[in-house]
């Protein structure tokens, strides 16, 4: 029946093997989250450091590392939330297969949250500078919580039923704020904090805010999950913890807080104060910039009896978070074609970043005659599908006809490109967004949150088939060199580096001839790296996508516009070159590198699990 708290989640993994103690000390800056990415990486246990340095506090590191560990955390909950999205997803199910959602009655009782008169959490207080302060990356700005739960309330309607429980990252120190009295609070466009910050502002009051970390493992998944609008996440935790959250409110008053939470940090937001937060090595593989955002001033730091710090460390795909994406897909996947009418399915490409690529599948039903067909329903549902949530992140959306293949598995990276290269109708196909607003994370765009969007829709017979190797006589314009097959029909070149304005893109384009046998590749990438671009799907899937905003990055061989619409009728550019604007990748400490390979050394504490 779940867990009750965090504690009793960590003597579980101990007792069937799936958790590695660390007695030996560890430092917070750099160390601990370097190792904690190492043993990701091997695919290891979760780890709990018992000795980091300034802190009493153990810390609790890569507790969702696997798809594997996170479902067995949930085992017992799993299937009856599964049943409770597919019952959203087809409501006559229930009267089909009783039997079968026989549990659903227990599951919505879990989803109301409960009032406690007291709890573990507020046994005990401390001190913002008492807590784990752990820096991941080296340009990292200060320390910061990477596994928040971040608790606000709407002030037009308050109460647990408006209620919104996030991941908006907490900086703990370090640039301009008061040590021990003001934390950063970093959250992304499109978020349910921001509805009730900007309801505090309209009000001129302050916005009381609450920070939990840790508690049950249903609590930190809750908080990542896209839920809609109005539809508290504490309820989501009890469906899918076993059990209602118990919430307590302090003697002196305040927000609310789960009852068996190991931290709490009580304070208020300012609606007319910011303060320069981060940099943050963040999951795009690229540091998130200096930019001004709310400050939490802190009133009481409050923690339970044995209270355990969990944390992440976040970077390049895939890392940690990448299990959280598998275990919503396996929770939400069933719901999507009922909330967008004609999809089959949807993916948000980890190794691209998660938001700068997403890939669908959905019906094209208004012409039956597969000879004729043509991107039509397709793009009506591309529009619905940019309209939802975090979906609206999108940078780039490919997406296809299911009627032209249905047996197209969506996971396939390389079959599904190879889909739409071989369909693609680069002069009707490509619809783009301009001036609009993109994730918050992405430096590829023209300024925060602002950049642009391109749907890539493809649907009706092939047109052309793919190649696999150089062409001979492949020619290129001076500068440009070392062309690379990636996957078939994509060819990666390497460019001058980048200069604004150069022209370089549009040069490159206008070079090539009616018969130059570049023309036989759908989609070239401009790169600075060919032979890292080519290494892998990955890495191509990283480079494109995370370098290049479409309105300014796209550019195509035999370009036009007609009637406002651009095409071009030769194969598509994406100029994947580092730009002036965008932030700096992330880069391990060579130092700490050496420190957590002397960790794992034969002898050493860590040794065998990495």
């Amino acid at each position: 029946m779940g867990y009750r708290s965090l504690a009793d989640c960590v003597r579980d993994l101990e007792s069937t093997g799936q958790i590695v103690i660390v007695d030996c000390e560890v430092a917070p800056h750099l160390e601990v989250a370097a190792v904690q990415r190492r043993v990701y990486q091997a695919g290891g246990p979760a780890l709990l450091f018992r000795r980091v340095k300034g802190t009493r506090f153990p810390v609790l590191g890569n507790l969702f590392g696997t798809l594997e560990r996170s479902r067995f955390l949930f085992r017992d909950t799993l299937e009856s939330v599964q049943r409770l999205v597919e019952l959203k997803a087809d409501p006559g199910a229930l009267a089909r297969n009783p039997w079968k959602y026989r549990g659903v009655p227990g599951t919505l009782w879990r989803l109301l949250p409960r009032r406690a008169r007291s709890g573990p959490i507020l046994e005990r207080q401390t001190t913002i500078d008492a807590l784990p302060q752990i820096q991941c990356w080296p340009m990292d700005g200060g320390p910061f919580i990477t596994l928040p739960q971040v608790y606000t309330e709407d002030p037009d309607r308050p109460g647990l039923a408006k209620s919104n429980l996030g991941m908006y990252r907490v900086q703990l120190g370090g640039n301009e704020y008061e040590p021990g009295h003001e934390v950063g609070l970093h959250y992304q466009i499109h978020r349910g904090i921001g509805v009730h910050h900007a309801a505090a502002i309209r009000r001129g009051q302050a916005l009381k805010v609450n920070v939990f970390v840790g508690g049950p493992p249903a609590m930190t998944v809750a908080a990542v999950m896209p839920l809609p609008e109005g539809l508290p996440e504490l309820a989501f935790a009890g469906a899918l913890g076993g059990r209602r959250v118990p919430m307590v409110t302090p003697s002196n008053g305040g927000l609310p807080i789960p009852a068996e939470a190991d931290f709490a940090i009580v304070g208020t937001i300012d609606p007319t104060r910011r303060k320069p937060e981060g940099p943050f090595g963040d999951h795009l593989g690229y540091y998130s910039l200096t930019h001004d955002f709310p400050v939490l001033q802190v009133e009481r730091v409050y923690h339970r009896e044995g209270a355990i710090w969990p944390f992440t460390s976040v970077g390049r795909p895939p890392q940690e978070d990448t299990s959280f994406g598998e275990l919503i897909h396996d929770l939400t996947g069933p719901v999507i074609p009922s909330v967008i009418v004609g999809v089959k399915a949807v993916h948000a490409v980890d190794a691209a970043g998660v938001h700068p690529l997403l890939l669908a599948i959905a019906s094209e039903r208004y012409v039956p005659d597969a000879r004729e067909r043509r991107p039509q329903e397709i793009l009506t549902i591309a529009n619905a599908i940019l309209g939802q949530g975090q979906l609206s992140l999108a940078k780039y959306l490919w997406i296809i006809a299911h009627e032209d293949n249905p047996g197209l598995d969506i996971h396939d990276i390389p079959a599904f490109f190879a889909h739409v290269l071989s369909r693609v109708d680069w002069s009707n196909d490509l619809h783009f967004q301009t001036r609009t607003t993109m994730d918050t994370l992405d430096y590829s765009g023209h300024g925060l949150n602002q950049g642009s969007k391109v749907v890539i829709a493809a649907a009706g017979p092939v047109r052309r088939v793919l190649p696999t190797e150089i062409p001979p006589g492949l020619r290129l314009p001076g500068g440009f060199r070392n062309p690379r097959v990636v996957l078939p029909g994509i060819l990666a070149v390497e460019g001058p580096s980048y200069r604004y304005d150069s022209g370089d893109i549009l040069g490159f384009c206008r070079s090539f001839g009616e018969h130059d046998r570049i023309r036989d590749f759908p989609l070239v990438v401009m790169v600075d790296d060919s032979e890292f671009t080519a290494r892998n799907e990955r890495n191509f899937l990283w480079v494109t996508f995370t370098r290049s905003d479409p309105a300014a990055d796209i550019e195509g061989i035999g370009s036009f516009i007609e009637r406002k619409h651009w095409g071009c009728t030769g194969p598509l550019v994406i100029d994947a070159r580092i730009k002036p604007r965008h932030a700096p990748p992330l880069v391990d400490d060579p130092e700490i590198e050496r420190r957590v390979d002397a960790l794992a050394a034969p002898g050493a504490p860590l040794h065998g699990v990495y």
